[in-house]
Protein backbone atom coordinates (compact mmCIF):
# COMPACT_ATOMS: atom_id res chain seq x y z
CA UNK A 1 0.00 0.00 0.00
CA UNK A 2 1.40 3.37 -0.97
CA UNK A 3 -0.01 6.48 0.68
CA UNK A 4 0.20 10.02 -0.61
CA UNK A 5 3.47 11.78 0.18
CA UNK A 6 3.62 13.62 3.49
CA UNK A 7 3.33 17.35 2.81
CA UNK A 8 6.17 19.52 4.11
CA UNK A 9 5.57 22.03 6.88
CA UNK A 10 9.17 23.21 7.12
CA UNK A 11 11.67 23.75 4.34
CA UNK A 12 15.17 22.39 4.11
CA UNK A 13 16.48 25.85 4.94
CA UNK A 14 14.25 26.20 8.02
CA UNK A 15 15.19 22.77 9.39
CA UNK A 16 18.90 23.34 8.68
CA UNK A 17 18.83 26.76 10.39
CA UNK A 18 17.00 25.35 13.43
CA UNK A 19 19.41 22.45 13.87
CA UNK A 20 22.46 24.71 13.40
CA UNK A 21 21.08 27.18 15.95
CA UNK A 22 19.79 24.77 18.60
CA UNK A 23 22.43 22.04 18.24
CA UNK A 24 25.68 23.93 17.54
CA UNK A 25 27.66 20.90 18.73
CA UNK A 26 26.52 18.76 15.78
CA UNK A 27 28.56 18.63 12.61
CA UNK A 28 25.57 17.21 10.68
CA UNK A 29 24.52 19.17 7.63
CA UNK A 30 20.92 19.00 6.44
CA UNK A 31 21.02 18.55 2.67
CA UNK A 32 17.35 17.95 1.86
CA UNK A 33 14.00 17.76 3.64
CA UNK A 34 10.57 17.10 2.17
CA UNK A 35 7.69 14.70 1.69
CA UNK A 36 8.51 12.68 4.78
CA UNK A 37 12.16 12.28 3.89
CA UNK A 38 15.48 13.87 4.77
CA UNK A 39 19.12 13.59 3.73
CA UNK A 40 21.80 14.55 6.25
CA UNK A 41 25.59 14.37 5.93
CA UNK A 42 28.37 14.37 8.49
CA UNK A 43 31.96 15.17 7.48
CA UNK A 44 34.44 12.51 8.55
CA UNK A 45 37.84 13.44 9.90
CA UNK A 46 40.21 12.08 12.53
CA UNK A 47 37.82 13.06 15.35
CA UNK A 48 35.17 10.67 13.99
CA UNK A 49 37.46 7.67 13.71
CA UNK A 50 37.87 4.93 16.28
CA UNK A 51 40.94 2.70 16.63
CA UNK A 52 41.42 0.74 13.43
CA UNK A 53 40.54 3.72 11.24
CA UNK A 54 36.79 3.29 10.92
CA UNK A 55 33.98 5.75 11.64
CA UNK A 56 32.77 5.29 15.21
CA UNK A 57 29.36 3.85 15.99
CA UNK A 58 28.28 6.86 18.08
CA UNK A 59 28.92 9.15 15.10
CA UNK A 60 26.77 6.98 12.84
CA UNK A 61 24.01 6.79 15.46
CA UNK A 62 24.04 10.57 15.81
CA UNK A 63 23.76 11.04 12.04
CA UNK A 64 20.82 8.60 11.91
CA UNK A 65 19.10 10.43 14.78
CA UNK A 66 19.55 13.85 13.17
CA UNK A 67 18.23 12.53 9.83
CA UNK A 68 15.12 11.18 11.55
CA UNK A 69 14.61 14.44 13.45
CA UNK A 70 15.04 16.47 10.24
CA UNK A 71 12.47 14.35 8.37
CA UNK A 72 9.98 14.76 11.22
CA UNK A 73 10.51 18.51 11.50
CA UNK A 74 10.05 18.81 7.77
CA UNK A 75 6.71 17.03 8.08
CA UNK A 76 5.29 18.64 11.25
CA UNK A 77 7.11 21.97 11.31
CA UNK A 78 9.71 23.17 13.79
CA UNK A 79 8.70 21.38 17.01
CA UNK A 80 11.72 21.52 19.33
CA UNK A 81 10.30 19.10 21.90
CA UNK A 82 9.88 16.14 19.56
CA UNK A 83 12.26 13.62 21.12
CA UNK A 84 13.80 10.24 20.35
CA UNK A 85 12.10 7.39 22.19
CA UNK A 86 13.85 4.52 20.40
CA UNK A 87 16.76 4.10 18.01
CA UNK A 88 18.03 0.74 16.81
CA UNK A 89 20.96 0.50 14.44
CA UNK A 90 22.57 -2.37 12.57
CA UNK A 91 26.15 -1.83 11.45
CA UNK A 92 26.48 -3.59 8.11
CA UNK A 93 29.98 -2.91 6.81
CA UNK A 94 32.99 -0.72 7.45
CA UNK A 95 32.49 2.89 6.31
CA UNK A 96 35.15 4.61 4.25
CA UNK A 97 37.29 6.65 6.66
CA UNK A 98 37.84 9.59 4.30
CA UNK A 99 34.28 10.17 3.05
CA UNK A 100 31.27 11.86 4.62
CA UNK A 101 28.60 9.68 6.18
CA UNK A 102 25.30 10.36 4.38
CA UNK A 103 22.01 9.34 6.00
CA UNK A 104 18.76 9.09 4.06
CA UNK A 105 15.64 8.91 6.22
CA UNK A 106 12.13 7.95 5.17
CA UNK A 107 9.23 8.27 7.57
CA UNK A 108 7.21 5.08 7.75
CA UNK A 109 4.47 6.43 9.99
CA UNK A 110 3.54 9.89 11.15
CA UNK A 111 0.87 9.77 13.84
CA UNK A 112 -0.50 12.19 16.41
CA UNK A 113 1.95 11.24 19.12
CA UNK A 114 4.61 9.05 17.48
CA UNK A 115 6.62 9.08 14.27
CA UNK A 116 8.57 6.08 12.98
CA UNK A 117 11.27 6.21 10.33
CA UNK A 118 14.07 4.21 8.83
CA UNK A 119 17.51 5.52 7.96
CA UNK A 120 20.04 4.15 5.52
CA UNK A 121 23.63 5.32 6.08
CA UNK A 122 26.29 5.23 3.37
CA UNK A 123 29.77 6.52 2.81
CA UNK A 124 29.53 9.41 0.35
CA UNK A 125 29.58 8.11 -3.23
CA UNK A 126 29.17 4.45 -2.24
CA UNK A 127 26.11 2.36 -3.14
CA UNK A 128 26.32 -0.19 -0.34
CA UNK A 129 24.86 0.87 3.02
CA UNK A 130 27.19 0.91 6.02
CA UNK A 131 24.35 0.90 8.56
CA UNK A 132 20.56 0.74 8.81
CA UNK A 133 18.58 2.32 11.64
CA UNK A 134 14.95 2.42 12.71
CA UNK A 135 13.77 5.04 15.16
CA UNK A 136 10.70 6.36 16.90
CA UNK A 137 10.10 9.91 18.06
CA UNK A 138 7.52 11.17 20.52
CA UNK A 139 5.65 14.23 19.29
CA UNK A 140 4.32 16.71 21.88
CA UNK A 141 0.53 16.57 22.26
CA UNK A 142 -0.03 20.26 21.56
CA UNK A 143 1.45 20.08 18.05
CA UNK A 144 -1.09 20.86 15.33
CA UNK A 145 -1.10 18.09 12.72
CA UNK A 146 -3.58 16.41 10.44
CA UNK A 147 -6.03 14.26 12.42
CA UNK A 148 -5.32 11.08 10.49
CA UNK A 149 -2.05 9.21 10.79
CA UNK A 150 -0.09 8.96 7.58
CA UNK A 151 1.62 5.71 6.70
CA UNK A 152 4.10 5.42 3.86
CA UNK A 153 5.36 2.27 2.23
Amino acid sequence: MTAAPIPSRATTEQVAAFIASEFPQTRCLVRRVGEGEAVVAHPVGVDELRPGGTVSGPVMMAVADVALYAAILGAIGIVPLAVTTSLTINFLRRPTADRDIVATCKLLKLGRSLAVGEVCLRSEGQDEPVAHAVGTYSIPPDTARPTDATTLS
